[in-house]
């Protein structure tokens, strides 16, 4: 596991640990992403889909989803299995801001929409951003996945009799 800080202060504040996942099959196609909120042993599990999206925007969202369920100021330690979205926030976001939301290359950044919702749902907490290897046995990963690949096949059943 891999992580990194991004601070907003940290004084006195409620520990919570979070896992996320997001996935979609086709990519692009329908998509669903899962997340688990635990804090002081007491755990909650959000989900939710898109009938037409892409894996790394429901990655994206399910940070965001995570961070805007937690009603006041928190200390976060965040696990995904997305290299993207620990990248984003951690390394490549400040460039992103610098250069007016483009890429190195000039373009515009790809999904700039939610960077945007994760950095202002991020604001108010202390997040640390801790990667981990997906489908590696981790308990928190594997339920995530779970719940993001269900919320797909809901996505799917709501496509096909649409």
């Amino acid at each position: 596991m891999d992580s990194e800080t991004s601070s907003a202060g940290a004084e006195n504040r409620m520990q919570v640990e979070i896992w996320t996942d997001g996935g979609c099959k086709p990519n692009p196609g329908p998509g669903g992403w899962g997340v688990l909120l635990r804090c002081k042993g007491v755990e909650r599990e959000l989900s939710g889909g898109e009938l037409a999206t892409t894996n790394n925007r429901m990655e994206l969202t399910a940070a965001a989803e995570a961070l805007e369920a937690l009603k006041k100021p928190c200390t976060v330690n965040l696990h995904t299995d997305s290299e993207y979205v620990r990248n984003g926030i951690t390394r490549w976001h400040t460039g992103w801001v610098r250069r007016n939301w483009r890429n190195a290359a000039g373009d515009p950044v790809a999904n700039m929409d939610l960077w945007r919702r994760l950095l202002d749902a991020a604001k108010p907490h202390d997040v640390s951003w801790h990667w981990v290897k997906g489908h590696s046995g981790v308990p928190e990963n594997e339920q995530v996945d779970q719940l993001a690949t269900e919320a797909r096949i809901r996505m799917e059943e709501q496509k096909a009799g649409a």
